[in-house]
């Protein structure tokens, strides 16, 4: 097997025992200690640290400890938020939140800078594009990584499962689910008894194995990059500057354009885990569907992630923005309009799977983006794509108690839009700036890789 094909196998496997964890673990909060807001809490603190985190150390962790040990480091800030959850409390979950999430934007950011340089230096060797072996290497990626959900949602079903207990649903609260929600996000709604403290900690321990295994994967058997990255380069940054760095490339207007495709990302992933899996699933169907329901939205994107990486040669990511947008464009407007029913199963699987096979397109297309386009700054590039999608995340959650769905469903469609726009915009500046030059939406495989090399 490729050397580089090999390292980043272990990067994405590292990152699946990783999620399946933390994936779990983010679902349950609002469930699991739903006492005086602690979960809700728990999720807007951890975010509200990924903000800052993106503002001052991917930089700096990364020209510290080259890639490999920053995510090494990274990864054991989430093994220390499920410990935490052993004991939950205010004193336990928002310190080792606050750990995870200083440690959430340099893991991401150390892992898209992993992948995009070896793709380039594989190219290069291979005398292939370095856009297509890019894309190629993050939809491998994330075809392991978005599996993560599948098994963290499964082994939390089949663990709460053995003694399920489950409400029946009052005809009332049928007529306030969905778009027309506007009491779900404080109110208790149809739900099951919360698990034993046994089966609790048996997920746990679950679930802090994987992280643990996850750790050791990463440390024993990736190969570090600092010397290719960073040679020839001068002392470590201070703070000051990484802030700076991070900052400053925000005077790119092309960053400018930029910054509304995480921030969408931010939002839709949001009301997926917290608006659709409560104000739809758990309202018409009872929580015990709610794992399942994320399986499908993990499956597909998982799928998908993979599919794009391989079409994107072929198809620009211009045609693939388009379809994203227009299949979420198309859910919004339907959830809209849908009135959930218990008798309507397939739907709910329906909606979460084309959720799914649209969030791949900015899963993988945002990442090859942000290193394509800011190939020389692809640590502060890839700061501010965190910073801008923890953003997105924290205004979701924050405004979820206080607005209908219908509304939420509306501030999505006016973001969806803008962001778009911005990108066509964005294209239009790209091709202007290399006349006679076809854009890496447009370009063969060939141009493509010529015009990155360029940037």
């Amino acid at each position: 097997m490729d050397r580089s094909l090999r390292n980043v196998l272990v990067v994405a496997l590292g990152f699946l025992l990783l999620f399946t964890a933390y994936g779990g673990l983010q679902s349950l909060q609002s469930s699991l200690y739903s006492d005086e807001g602690l979960g809700v809490t728990v999720l807007s603190t951890l975010y509200g640290a990924v903000l800052l985190s993106s503002m001052l150390l991917p930089p700096l962790l990364i020209r510290t400890l080259g890639c490999k040990w920053t995510i090494v480091l990274s990864m054991g800030c989430y093994v220390a938020f499920s410990l935490g959850n052993f004991y939950a409390s205010w004193y336990t979950l928002i310190p080792t939140s606050i750990l995870l999430g200083l440690g959430a934007a340099p893991l991401w950011s150390a892992q898209s800078t992993y992948l995009t340089v070896v793709g380039n230096a594989h190219a290069e060797k291979a005398g292939k594009a370095g856009r297509d072996v890019v894309n190629q290497y993050f939809g491998i990626f994330f075809l392991l990584f978005q599996s993560s959900g599948v098994w963290g949602n499964l082994i939390s079903s089949l663990v709460f499962g053995q003694k399920p207990t489950q409400d029946a649903v009052p005809d009332e609260q049928l007529l306030s689910c969905g778009a027309n929600d506007c009491l779900m996000a404080t109110a208790p709604g149809n739900s099951t008894r919360r698990p034993s403290q046994e089966l609790i900690y048996t997920l746990l321990g679950i679930y802090t194995g994987s992280g643990v295994l996850a750790v050791l994967l990463v440390a024993l058997f990736l190969d570090p990059i600092r010397d290719t990255l960073h040679k020839g380069e001068g002392e470590t940054p201070s703070v000051r500057s990484t802030l700076l760095s991070t900052l400053k490339l925000l005077r790119d207007r092309r960053l400018r354009l930029l910054v509304l495709l995480p921030l969408y990302s931010g939002f839709e992933q949001a009301f997926l885990a917290g608006d659709y899996t409560r104000s739809y699933t758990t309202c018409a169907l009872g929580i015990h569907f709610v794992g399942y329901v994320m399986i499908c939205f993990a499956a597909t994107n998982a799928l998908c992630s993979e599919l794009y990486g391989k079409v994107a040669r072929y198809t620009g990511r211009a045609a693939l923005y388009a379809f994203g947008a227009a299949t979420h464009l198309s859910c919004i407007v339907a959830l809209l309009l849908w009135e959930p029913r218990p008798g309507q199963l397939p739907v709910f699987f329906v909606f979460s799977g084309l959720w799914g096979v649209a969030d791949a397109v900015w899963q993988t297309q945002n990442n090859v983006l942000f290193g394509v386009l800011f190939d020389k700054d692809k640590e502060a590039a890839f700061a501010n794509y965190r910073l801008w999608e923890a953003l997105g995340f924290v205004v979701a959650f924050g405004y979820s108690t206080f607005l209908c769905v219908r509304v939420k469903l509306y501030i999505l469609l006016a973001v969806l839009s803008a962001a778009m726009l911005a990108y066509a915009a964005l294209e239009v500046l790209e091709s202007r700036a290399r006349p006679g030059a076809p854009t890496a939406a447009a370009a063969t495989p060939a141009e493509a890789g010529e015009t990155q090399t360029k940037m």
